[in-house]
C-alpha cells in the first residue's frame, strides 16, 4: 500500500488477519519494499500526488509487477485498476474480492 507520507495504515490489516499490508512513502520506499518482497499479489496505490511518478517507477522497475490499484474519485493514473471508492478501510476488502475473482 502506497500512501502520503506521514500516513499510517490504521485498522486496514485488522479485517483481514490472512492479509499481510505493507506501507510504502513515495517512489523510492515503493520500489524498495516491491524489491524485497517479490511475492505481493496487489499493489494499492492511495497517494494520489505523485502516483504517477511510483507507477511509472513501478513499471520501469519490474515489467512483472503485480497488478496495480487506485481508488475511484481521483485522477485516473494509467496502469491501474479501479476500486469503487470507498472508505479507506473499506479498500481491503475490495481489494481482496477484485483478487480472489
Amino acid at each position: 500500500m502506497v500512501l502520503p507520507e506521514g500516513a499510517q495504515p490504521g485498522e486496514l490489516a485488522a479485517r483481514h488477519p490472512s492479509v499481510e499490508v505493507l506501507t510504502a512513502h513515495g517512489v523510492e520506499d515503493t520500489l524498495e519494499k516491491l524489491g524485497r518482497n517479490r511475492r505481493l499479489d496487489a499493489v494499492l496505490l492511495l497517494e494520489e500526488q505523485g502516483m504517477a511518478e511510483v507507477v511509472a517507477a513501478i513499471e520501469d522497475d519490474n515489467p512483472a509487477h503485480p497488478p496495480l490499484f487506485q481508488a475511484a474519485g481521483g485522477p485516473r493514473v494509467p496502469g491501474t485498476r479501479i476500486l469503487a471508492y470507498a472508505e479507506p478501510v473499506e479498500l481491503i476488502d475490495l481489494l481482496v474480492r477484485e483478487l480472489e475473482s
